[in-house]
Formats: C-alpha cells, structure tokens, sequence
C-alpha cells in the first residue's frame, strides 16, 4: 500500500484546524514568525498552543535563569534545567511538540533589547508579552506601535488573568458569524433566478417531479402568487407570514381521497419561510465601511482590503443595483440531482458574474494607484465577495492612550462598576499592583511575612490611582487583601486557560479570521467567568 506524501501528512495531522480556517489559514499560520516575552508558566503554555497547531517559527526572548520556582508551575521546564537560560531550555521542550516549527531563543532581558536594538522586534508578525512590568510594557507597545507590529499582552496574577490586544487597524475579511442567513434574492430575484424559476410550473408536473421541486423555487413561485392576490409587499408579519405558509400548503399534492400527500420539499418551504423571506439589505457595518475615510481616500500606501472596499461599493453603485455580490450557495435540501445542480448552477454564475464585476472596479483603481493588476490574487477576490456582509475592521487604542491620564476610559470603568463584583475590579486592582511595584520595586505580599504590611501600602496605591484618574468608584477591601495573598504567584492551572485564550487570539490576526475581541479580556478565576471591556 502506498504510503501518503507529506501533503497528505500534513492534512491528517492538522484535519480538523483545517476545517475552521482552511488551506490558506493555514499557510498563513505556516509562514508566520511570532516572538514570545518571557518563557513563563503563561508564556510557554501560548506557545504550545501555538506550536501545535504549526506556526511557523517561535522566537522566546528572555534573559532570566530557569529557578526551582520555574520548574514547580511550568510543564516546560525540568529540575534538571536549574540555573540554565530559560529561553533556551523552553525552547528545546516546546520544539520536540511539533518537528514542522522552527523554535529560536534570544538570552537577554527585552528592557535591554529594546534600549540597544528595538528594531528587532520589527522582523515578527506578532509580538506576544507575557508578565512584564508596566514601565518595559510601555516602552515595547511604543515601539511595535509605530512600527505596525500587533502585540497581544497577557499575564496571569494569582487567580486573575488579563489580555490586551495592541493593534492599530485589524481587517477581517472571513469572520464565521455564527447565525449566517442564507442569501437567496428572493425578495430582489436576479434575472437569471426569475428565469430559472418560470420554467417550472408546479400545476402541470407529474408528482414525482413536484415533490423533487427545490423549496427555494416552491417559495419563489408563490412570492409571485402572493404579489399578484394578496400584496405587492412582502409578508412581514407573523400573521402574514402565516397565511403565506398556508398559501404554500395548499400547493401540496392531494391523492384520490383529498389527503395532502407527504411532500417533503414542501415542508421545507414552509419551514424556511422566515429565513428565505429576510429582505435584502447591506449591513449597517458594511455602510460604515463604505463611508470610512480609508475607503474613500485611498493612497499607493492603500491595503488591499481596502481597494477591494472601494470596489464593492462602486459595484454597489453601479451593476449590484444597491446590494452586495451575489454570495452564490445554497442549503442543501429534498430535489432530485439535476433540479439541484441546475438551481445551484444559477446561484454560482451570478456570483461568479459579481466577482468579476467587483473585479474590473478593483483593476481600475490599483492602475489609478499605479499598483500592480496581480497586486490582488483572484482566490483573494473570491473570499473578499463571498464575505462580503461580513467584513470587520477593528481599530483598538494604543495602551499610551490608556495608561494616559487625560485619555482613560473614566465613563466605560465607572458604568460597569455598577456590580462591585464586576471583572472591572480585577482590572483596577491590576493597575494598582503596576503602580505597587513602581514605587516599591516589588510586587505585594511576594513572601508570607509582607501579607499584612502589604495590605496598607497597595490600598494606598488603588486609592491613588483612582484619585488620579478622577474615578469614584468603591472597590471592596476583601479585593486588596485577595491580591496581597496571590503574591504575583502564576499558578498554573490559569496560566494554562490564558495561554489557550491567547493563542486563539493570535491565530485570529495571523490567519485574519474570526474576530478578535477589542480590546481588554479579564478571566477571574473565582469567580470562573471572564468579560471584555473596550479601554
């Protein structure tokens, strides 16, 4: 028996990834290089998650030696491994995971790496940090902000975790939504469906052929019958909706005895006559692409996503008569084969007549930009139609703007503190363990002995912080008391839940699909409920 080539290799090993994001997600992820801060309990559990599914190549920066505190909470780490760079011994683990992934490890601290070279972090796709002080934070979000690098933070204190994406502007061209309607056209039927849908005439076919009509035809043809007796709008209310159903039924076969006969097609019809019925329009999102700036000002220095933006909305304009492309499938559903493939073959050519259009709009402005035609691959432009009802941009602050005084989210915070056990609490008592460890040099309660000391200095720094940044709001002292007992400690079982979170969502910015959350995800793993806030 032969035995399957690398391709095939490839494909059994990655399966069911390759259902979620496809071939071309994943060569995104295959030809990605991500750098890793810290090789951390948090740190290494990311990049396993990372390693597995195939990223390209990891690159882990950090300068510290691996401690017995290291081997107790780190699965990739052995006591063996004591006193040596942890980088490296982390590296080596993770690369054993997966031999398709090039592993690297740069053994210096990032705060010197981004004083005596920070364009070294230039050369990543994405830069994830893990448990870094406030201040080397900053300075690195700086860096990769001006150089249009995503970061992704994520740190794990005792039994809180917390995530902030760093992006300034994130495209999504396939972002799955998970209730997509079909896009039938009934309500707008192009030419070529109502053509498709006159040559079958319902009340003159023979009851095999009648009850091997697909439903989308069944629901077209009595539109037609509903526009010309009952109303030139289409059913809308549940009452209408019922007596369009009941316009249907009476269309089912009767045998000899007057009993309707067990048509399964048109079940299905009546079944999906809300959906079907839904009317053609161009999401509110979509608009607002239309109308971004971006969109109507486009430059040489332009992305695609946006030329093809444009384009869809001349298209729009002109041959799409006010809707979008034609997204050209259809459910499966009771006909015979040639029935199905003949409605299916309709769908397909409209669209592939859309694409073409949106196509010739997109050729002319990449010639008007002075681009390249093949700047923009056909593949691409069949995605970029297809999803076209479902195209995101996510545009998050920069954590300059967050940290800054005269920027802070002070409505968003306050208006969640309406629980004061709203994971907002976790986020303020974060700020005041940075601000903890700015003026003291270490985090609270790092040995038994400090606990109760600890207790004053870090309510005196939340109170502080929320003085300085005109917050009255209460937060509980059982909180403070609560975080001066984590001592910074990383215990694992959380850091293995934010390292699956987060690698999630740098899969999500690599492959540029599904959407990530903007901008700030806090985990309590107390409480074990988590929430996103946009700061």
């Amino acid at each position: 028996m032969a035995r399957p080539g690398r391709a095939g290799l490839k494909e059994q090993r990655y399966d069911r990834q390759l259902r979620l994001w496809g071939d071309h997600g994943q060569e995104a992820l295959e030809s990605a290089h991500v750098c890793v801060i810290n090789a951390t309990a948090t740190g290494t559990e990311i990049l396993k998650n990372l390693v597995l599914p195939g990223i390209g190549s990891f690159t882990i920066v950090d300068g510290n030696r691996v401690s017995g505190e290291d081997v107790g909470n780190n699965f990739f780490l052995q006591k063996s491994h004591i006193g040596q760079n942890r980088a490296q011994s982390a590296m080596e683990l993770l690369q054993e995971l997966n031999s398709d992934v090039s592993g690297n490890f740069v053994e210096e601290s990032p705060e010197k790496l981004l004083d005596s070279d920070p364009s070294f972090f230039n050369r990543f796709n994405l830069v994830v940090a893990t448990q870094l002080p406030e201040s080397t934070l900053l300075h690195l979000a700086e860096v990769l902000w001006n150089s249009n690098i995503p970061l992704l933070v994520c740190r794990t204190y005792g039994l809180v975790g917390y995530m902030r994406v760093v992006i300034k502007e994130h495209t999504v061209v396939e972002s799955h939504p998970d209730n997509m309607l079909e896009d039938l056209r009934l309500d707008k039927p192009f030419p070529e469906l109502t053509e498709h849908v006159q040559d079958y005439d319902l009340d003159h076919m023979d009851k095999k052929d009648h009850s091997h009509t697909p439903w989308i035809v069944i629901v077209a043809k009595y539109l037609t019958k509903w526009f010309n007796e009952k109303s030139e709008q289409l059913p809308k209310s549940y009452k209408e909706k019922e007596a369009f159903k009941e316009l249907i039924r009476q269309g089912i076969l009767k045998n000899e005895n007057g009993t309707p006969e067990d048509e399964e097609n048109f079940e299905e019809a009546i079944k999906n006559v809300n959906t079907a019925l839904n009317p053609t329009e161009i999401p509110r999102g979509i608009e607002e692409l239309f109308n971004d700036d971006c969109c109507l000002k486009l430059t040489e220095q332009s992305s695609s996503f946006w030329i093809l933006v444009r384009a869809l909305k001349e298209f729009v304009a002109n041959e799409g008569q006010g809707s979008l492309p034609v997204r050209g499938t259809i459910p499966d559903m009771t006909a015979d084969s040639s029935k199905f493939i003949k409605l299916q073959n309709v769908y397909r050519e409209k669209a592939k007549k859309d694409i073409a259009a949106v196509g010739n709009h997109a050729a002319k402005l990449l010639q008007s930009l002075g681009k390249a035609p093949e700047s923009i691959s056909e593949r691409e432009l069949k995605l970029f139609c297809s999803n076209a009802a479902f195209l995101r941009v996510l545009r998050c602050r920069s954590l300059a703007e967050e940290c800054s005084l005269s920027s802070v989210c002070k409505d968003a915070i306050i208006s969640h503190m309406d629980n004061p056990d709203s994971e907002i609490v976790l986020y303020l008592m974060l700020r005041a363990v940075n601000r903890f460890y700015k003026q003291h040099g270490r985090y609270p309660g790092v040995y038994n002995y400090q606990v109760e000391d600890d207790i004053g200095k870090l309510k005196s720094c939340l109170t502080g912080f929320l003085q300085e940044h005109g917050l009255s709001v209460v937060v509980k002292d059982d909180y403070v008391h609560e975080f001066c007992r984590y001592g910074a400690a990383e215990p694992h079982a959380v850091a293995a839940f934010m390292g699956g979170a987060a690698a999630q969502e740098v899969i999500k910015v690599i492959t540029g699909q599904f959407v990530i959350f903007n901008n700030t995800f806090i985990y309590s793993g107390m409480s074990q409920t988590s929430a996103t806030f946009q700061l």
